[in-house]
């Protein structure tokens, strides 16, 4: 078990973490160069962690140790010393959307006990979110029609009135055709699959009642840690294309017909989330440049005491151009 005193200094470490990774990535938003946008943050993100007290492993990640400079699985990170932890990452999850300058992007990071995350080769994963008031009430084995009469009880609506994220995708078509037919409203995201799952999490801020469908499934790892500490609920399931990728989750020992549940995807006591916007989403706000600052706004979850927090900063455009956060060849947007 990490200790309070630690907990609440690495709270404020992952703050910085992933504002270090806003930062770095927002100069390039819709620039058209996403992977540039993603190097940059990768690199600050790194940096930023190097000074973080613990001895981190990245579980989830980009890419394996042969395609740094990507924050790959397995790589150690933090100054090494205790707690030793878990480490999910994503610099920025959206970077098409940083790219094109469209909104919902964000740079997310999320730790917790070693051992404590579902850690797996398979790229993507069957997901459905809910909030706090329809938790215990879903079944991924069920229809949706089935799922989502329940939420609709569970949060006092007629089911018409509920809201549901869907990542638009053509694996999903018969999702989205099923959640129409029930003749609730769907909200379809291009991307920004956290972003999505924490908005079914906190409906009561968003609008949104529930996430289905399949998404990326380190995205669901990251989800489910927030969703952890937030006291919504989630469901997932290992999506294969063929039968070669179900062969990949045979091989790492995992059920490829089991439902993951949030203890399956984040076993851990201790965890903690910091997201901070890149572009302007319904979530968080993005990056924006005022005079002599610039302006982030994040949002840092602790399991252990359920806080949520949202946080405004302002940062001094000078300091972050002498750390390299803001090129000088490249204007404030």
């Amino acid at each position: 078990m990490i200790e309070p005193r630690t907990n609440r200094n690495l709270a404020l470490e992952l703050l910085r973490v992933t504002e270090a990774g806003a930062l770095a990535a927002a100069p390039l938003q819709g620039r058209g160069n996403k992977v540039a946008a993603d190097q940059r943050a990768v690199e600050a993100i790194r940096s930023a962690m190097a000074a973080v007290d613990m001895k981190g492993t990245v579980v989830i990640g980009e890419g394996e140790k042969d395609e740094a400079p990507m924050l790959y699985f397995g790589e150690q990170i933090g100054n090494g010393l205790e707690p030793e932890v878990d480490v999910a990452v994503d610099p920025i999850e959206g970077t098409s959307l940083t790219a094109s300058g469209l909104p919902g992007a964000i740079s997310v990071v999320a730790l917790a006990e070693r051992g404590s995350m579902f850690t797996t080769h398979v790229h993507y994963m069957q997901k459905l979110v809910v909030g706090r008031r329809a938790r215990g009430v879903i079944d991924l084995e069920m229809p949706v029609a089935w799922n989502l009469r329940r939420i609709a009880k569970a949060e006092g609506l007629p089911v018409q009135e509920l809201t549901v994220v869907v990542l638009e995708r053509d694996r999903n078509q018969q999702v989205v055709a099923q959640i129409r037919d029930v003749g609730a409203r769907i909200k379809l995201i291009t991307a920004g699959d956290v972003a999505g799952a924490l908005e079914a999490a906190l409906e009561t801020r968003s609008g949104i009642h529930c996430m289905m469908g399949s998404g990326g499934a380190t995205e669901g790892v990251l989800a489910a840690c927030a969703i952890k500490t937030i006291g919504g609920d989630m469901q997932a399931k290992l999506f294969f294309h063929d039968e070669k990728e179900r062969q990949v989750a045979v091989k790492e020992g995992h059920d490829p017909n089991k439902v993951l549940h949030l203890d399956d995807l984040c076993s851990g006591k201790d965890i903690f989330f910091a997201a901070t916007g890149i572009t302007s989403g319904e979530l968080l706000k993005g990056v924006r440049y005022e005079d002599v600052y610039a302006y982030t706004q994040s949002m840092v979850l602790r399991s252990a005491s359920g806080t949520m927090r949202i946080v405004d900063a302002y940062h001094p455009i000078d300091k972050l151009r002498a750390k390299g956060l803001l090129p000088e060849q490249v204007a404030t947007p």
